[in-house]
């Protein structure tokens, strides 16, 4: 019995340092969010890699519309909202996604929460139950085709949001169409502080 207590002891060092090390492959703080239109587009939404030299590679699946991210994987569809694919292993549950809550303002960004419990939207939905709902070729990002539950915003809105990103460092008017745009924006905001 004692060597199968200890066997059983082993095992599990070995598979916390297995998760351990998966968890630290991407070092991941708020120098590592930039400015979302800085990023690669894909049909509205905006994608990146941490690891250099891996951006073809995420945008390849990006542009298949199918496919597992490879690690390092960034994508965001507005500037507060981002997922960031770890190494197999990471999180089964969440096919290795992890997602943030950012606070991004003309100084930079801050993460105001990041894993996939506690990290909702704007609007306070989480966004791992939303995305999670993805159909399973979709690798949990969610387009109206994905099978994921419909965003408060519409397409016009995410984009002023992109445009309007504080980090890029551009200076941004908006038309007499887009200011109210932006004001129907802010009352959705408004009725979700």
């Amino acid at each position: 019995m004692d060597k199968l207590r200890a066997f059983a002891l082993a095992l599990t060092a070995l598979m916390s340092a297995g998760y351990a090390q998966a968890e630290t492959d991407l070092a991941i703080d708020a120098s590592s969010f930039k400015c979302v239109t800085d990023m690669s587009p894909v049909r509205g939404f905006y994608v990146d890699n941490l690891i250099p030299g891996k951006l073809e590679d995420t945008l390849a699946v990006a542009n298949a519309e199918n496919g597992d991210y490879p690690p390092g994987s960034v994508v965001s569809l507005i500037p507060t909202e981002v997922m960031i694919k770890h190494p197999k292993g990471y999180n089964a549950a969440t096919r290795d996604w992890e997602f943030f809550e950012l606070d991004v303002s003309e100084q930079g960004t801050s993460i105001r929460n990041r894993g996939f419990v506690d990290v909702n939207n704007r609007f306070g939905g989480n966004c791992f139950a939303c995305h999670a709902q993805a159909k399973p070729q979709y690798d949990m990002i969610c387009e109206q085709s994905h099978g994921c539950a419909p965003i408060s915003i519409t397409s016009e809105m995410t984009r002023l949001l992109q445009k309007t990103d504080p980090r890029c460092g551009t200076e941004f008017t908006p038309t007499e169409h887009e200011a109210k745009i932006l004001e129907k924006l802010q009352a959705l905001f408004d009725k979700h502080p």
